[in-house]
């Protein structure tokens, strides 16, 4: 039962089910009727829930109800930012002028809408100090995909068949690997020191003429700035090879750090991460590509291209002029299609709408803001879990629970107590180089009083694994369905109903 002696919203439709009972009167059928395909394709009978129109609404409201969201409470997931957007960025995104378009139709149509992203390119290129933007890809490991087969493109116009290598760290997102292999690559593990930065010793033994590129996350999945960054990007040049920039963790650098300034030849952004849209349940998302010069004629097909600009410097700003003309273009050797449209619209219509509503000044503040709330979680934790990286981080930190362990209580359970108290839990167990990790990203839209009351939460924990450990295994106990057999549940998923 629910809290409050509220209807077990857990019962499923089909429970609920009366003979007769009925939500809706389909009107009288107005067209010829059909035949029926052939009988081996019908099915004897489906059974369906017979419930009234309330039951329904009750139903699907009591489940939403059941919803752990960024609109109900804080969710310090790290390394996916689950951070509150702005409302007003939904409502552009359902304008009908941008919801009711259609991708195929004629482009002196949607002229507003290709406006929007080719504005919107210009922003992510001076967001991210990169000559090029393609907006066509639909998630981050989609735009990973996208940049590495720009690299291998690269190489290959260029005669260069020797470069098959693809190095990537051992903090990587699990993602990168698989994207370099999906573009054909054989992917060589690069090794972290003891501080978190990238191995220079252990780069130099693969940087050669087989080296295609290296992957680089930045700031990394440890929540740590390589301070390494700029001598790997020279000695991966030096070698022959480019370097890709997986910028999944951007809210740390938004307004203060150019990735291309850095060294970066390719780099794709998380818009569902970094620029407002809504987070998690399996999509939309956007992954844009920005490269470097080098890079521009390789990029993913469509890119929005403006003619018809007054031949000034041939980079006016067309927002006044009346002869602008955009139009949808492919790059001289692009890599093709890579998506069936223009990427998802409406992610990219509330990524523009966050950027316009911020400015520069709001950009940056962005990235100071969730710099200094991770930073504030990591020292007002510090002495009650492990620090396996002793250094300041950037918008997330990573704390270990070995001291935990120790006394009996596992990450896991860590992070299944801290539902009773009214949080998500963080990332566990991720980046694997951490032994029990607790990845934390307080992000930068939550205050100080949330802060701490999740700190609060966390020492309360620290303290029960000392008086009361059992309470900490067998948690949750507060929450609608108790503690599930996790290993069963994967090896043995009932997903479907079955009436008695």
């Amino acid at each position: 039962m629910l809290k409050g002696g509220t209807r077990d919203t857990t019962r499923l439709l089909m429970e609920r089910s009366v003979p007769g009972r009925v939500g809706a009167v389909a009107p009288p059928l107005d067209v010829p009727a059909q035949p029926l395909p052939d009988a081996a394709l019908l099915r004897a009978g489906l059974a369906l829930p017979e419930v009234s129109e309330p039951e329904v609404v009750q139903y699907f409201t009591g489940l939403s109800q059941l919803n752990f969201s960024i609109d109900t409470q804080f969710y310090p997931l790290g390394s996916c930012t689950m951070k509150y957007n702005p409302k007003v960025n939904d409502e552009v995104a359902f304008l009908p002028g941008f919801a009711a378009i259609h991708p195929l139709q004629p482009e002196e149509t949607a002229q507003g809408a290709l406006e929007l992203l080719y504005r919107l390119q210009g922003f992510l290129g001076e967001i991210t100090g990169m000559a090029g933007v393609s907006l066509a890809t639909l998630a981050g490991a989609h735009g990973e995909l996208a940049g590495v087969l720009m690299m291998r493109a690269y190489h290959q116009a260029r005669g260069d068949f020797r470069r098959t290598k693809m190095a990537i760290p051992d903090s990587a997102h699990g993602t990168n690997p698989a994207s370099a292999a999906m573009a054909g690559f054989d992917v060589v593990t690069l090794a972290s020191d003891a501080d978190g930065n990238v191995d220079l010793d252990a780069l130099h033994e693969l940087a050669g003429p087989e080296l295609a590129g290296v992957m680089i996350t930045l700031p990394s999945t440890l929540g740590l700035f390589d301070r390494n960054i700029v001598e790997v990007c020279r000695i991966v040049h030096q070698a022959g090879g480019l370097v890709y920039g997986d910028g999944a963790n951007m809210n740390a650098l938004l307004g203060r750090v150019k990735l291309g300034d850095l060294g970066f030849d390719v780099i794709h952004l998380n818009l569902h991460k970094t620029f407002s849209t809504p987070h998690g349940g399996g999509g939309p998302g956007a992954g844009p590509v920005c490269c470097g010069p080098e890079l521009v004629p390789y990029l993913a097909a469509p890119v929005v291209n403006v003619v018809d600009v007054p031949p000034d410097d041939g980079k006016a700003d067309p927002e006044w002029d009346e002869t602008a003309f955009y139009i949808l273009d492919t790059p001289e050797h692009s890599i093709g299609k890579i998506s069936g449209f223009h990427g998802n619209f409406g992610v990219l219509v509330r990524a523009y709408t966050y950027i316009r509503t911020l400015g520069d000044a709001g950009i940056k503040s962005i990235s100071g803001n969730a710099v200094l709330n991770a930073n504030y979680l990591l020292n007002k934790l510090r002495d009650d879990y492990y620090l396996p990286y002793d250094r300041p981080c950037m918008h997330e930190v990573v704390f270990s629970a070995d001291w935990q362990r120790e006394r009996g209580v596992s990450g896991l359970e860590v992070a299944k107590r801290l539902l009773d108290y009214g949080f998500h839990a963080p990332t566990m167990y991720f980046p694997l180089i951490v032994h029990e990790a607790l990845m934390i990203e307080p992000t930068e839209a939550e205050n100080r009083d949330t802060l701490d009351a999740f700190i609060q939460a966390l020492q309360a924990i620290n303290r029960e694994t000392d008086e009361n450990p059992e309470l900490v295994r067998q948690a949750p106990h507060t929450t609608p369905v108790s503690r599930l057999d996790e290993a069963r549940a994967a090896r043995q998923p009932d997903l479907r109903w079955r009436g008695e």
